[in-house]
């Protein structure tokens, strides 16, 4: 693979796919967030937002959209049409999402790009990353994006390190990809198009599409012994 973003991704289900052009890794994008933002960045709310909710910063929302009470978002942030923005979500700048997306409750998200119809809904983290057509993360989902040993993430793919020259680097999900509850992408993974990862991995690397990945395990069930108690 050469890691190209059509490789993983459809671009016309992105806001903004000039962000995308290019033959350079599809990973390159999240350096490009930011200064994109820093020539695009513009305030209006189309969509519903409860009073209760908070809005900092220059954020556009969508028409359709639904922010929920208790849901904070901080810019810069661009939220397309018919969203949900559940309550708890927490949004922290630099973030792009398409129009359908369920950002969840109690979900965090920062530097990150979702697809068209991308779901996260449930206490999910995603940092510096990149969510696919459909892609849908599961209850618990972390997306790890810094490495515990300083230095800049790798991809790791048939024995190989590639230096991503990201400090900070989360997770490609490709369109249609499934990613069970409490999964944990180590930095720097990617999983291909229509792939599924069964709950509860922890995963490094990279997944081919149309794959299936299962964590095996025994389970030892015991018969209670119990004392006879004597009248």
């Amino acid at each position: 693979m050469k890691f190209a973003a059509t490789e993983l991704l459809e671009l016309k289900h992105v806001p903004f796919p000039e962000l995308f052009e290019g033959s350079q890794p599809v990973w390159t994008v999240l350096a490009r967030i930011q200064p994109f933002f820093g020539a695009h960045a513009r305030s209006e709310i189309l969509g519903r937002v409860d009073p209760r909710a908070t809005i900092i910063g220059e954020v556009f929302i969508g028409e359709g959209t639904v922010v929920e009470a208790n849901s904070l978002i901080r810019g810069p942030a661009y939220i397309g049409k018919n969203c949900e923005v559940r309550s708890g979500a927490y949004i922290r700048g630099n973030f792009i999402a398409g129009n359908g997306c369920i950002l969840g409750n109690s979900c965090e998200f920062k530097n990150s790009i979702l697809f068209d119809e991308a779901a996260v809904p449930h206490f999910s983290y995603v940092g510096d990353s990149i969510l696919g057509h459909k892609a849908h993360l599961g209850a618990g989902v972390t997306l790890s994006n810094v490495k515990l040993i300083p230095g800049n993430v790798e991809v790791h793919v048939d024995g190989e390190s590639i230096d991503s020259g990201l400090r900070k680097f989360g997770a490609i999900i490709g369109d249609h990809a499934e990613v069970g509850c409490n999964c944990v992408l180590n930095p720097g993974s990617i999983i291909g198009r229509r792939s599924a990862l069964y709950p509860n991995l922890s995963w490094r690397g990279v997944c081919p599409p149309d794959s299936v990945v299962k964590l095996k395990q025994e389970f030892l069930v015991t018969e209670i012994k119990r004392k006879s108690s004597s009248g």
